[in-house]
């Protein structure tokens, strides 16, 4: 479930990021369509609580650096380490597609690092995308990592959509594919969620975090060379990975 009014706020700071300049009141309303008395009420509500204010007169609002501020302390407080965006920058660069460090949300699956490819035709993916945790590769690498309890109590939260073909729509569907995944070594997904996309990802908890890295584009490029972009994401963690001495 949404709470509008919430989702109203993210998506004026997600417009301002977008824009990079001062909007007006009707400016912004007439972006999303919003009455021009309830933008006015989300608006003079930020500026008041001193996230927004006017640089210029009758220029219109623009954030102030208050939000910045916020979320460099919420950061600061339980960082990544510096060389999972190093490993993700790396896997990019060596196999040409979009790279990701994912985390669990719920029933979700989230982005909190995105290292795009640089081809024309690529998985666009940005920091904050969330993907279903069962129908996805990088959501199946965080499962594996979850106890079975733990699995069944999500489980009985999770929509058994059918995102595509071959989503799983089951428990039994998912587990089935969870054991597949501890066979071949790593998890993997065609079309299983977005058409015409394929990925292979692999766990990677952080003390006691759960987290997973994937690696996805056009199907018609990752499928035949999944085992290699597997064995060069295996490889990348050994190399990025500090060793128990170092990192303690």
């Amino acid at each position: 479930m949404i709470v509008r009014q919430a989702a109203h706020v993210l998506d004026i700071f997600e417009y301002f990021a977008q824009v990079r300049k001062p909007a007006t009141l009707a400016e912004v309303a007439d972006h999303f369509g919003w009455p021009r008395s309830s933008t006015f009420n989300l608006l003079s509500t930020l500026a008041e609580k001193g996230y927004l204010y006017e640089p210029r007169p009758r220029a219109g609002y623009y954030p102030t650096p208050r939000w910045l501020t916020l979320a460099q302390a919420i950061s600061e407080a339980e960082p990544l380490p510096a060389w999972t965006h190093a490993l993700i920058a790396d896997l990019s660069a060596e196999t040409g597609e979009t790279a990701a460090l994912v985390a669990p949300a719920g029933t979700m699956a989230v982005f909190i690092d995105v290292v795009e490819s640089s081809a024309a035709i690529r998985y666009f993916a940005q920091i904050g995308h969330r993907v279903p945790i069962h129908a996805t590769a990088s959501g199946r690498a965080l499962l594996l990592q979850y106890s079975p309890a733990e699995r069944n109590a999500l489980y009985r939260k999770i929509d058994f959509r059918q995102y595509g073909a071959t989503t799983p729509i089951s428990i039994d569907a998912v587990e089935a594919e969870l054991r597949k995944s501890l066979e071949r070594g790593h998890c993997q997904s065609f079309g299983d969620y977005s058409q015409d996309l394929g990925g292979g990802a692999l766990p990677l908890p952080i003390g006691d975090r759960r987290l997973s890295i994937v690696v996805a584009g056009p199907e018609f490029r990752v499928r035949p060379k999944m085992d290699d972009v597997i064995g060069i994401m295996k490889r990348a963690i050994q190399r990025h990975r500090p060793r128990p001495e170092e990192a303690a």
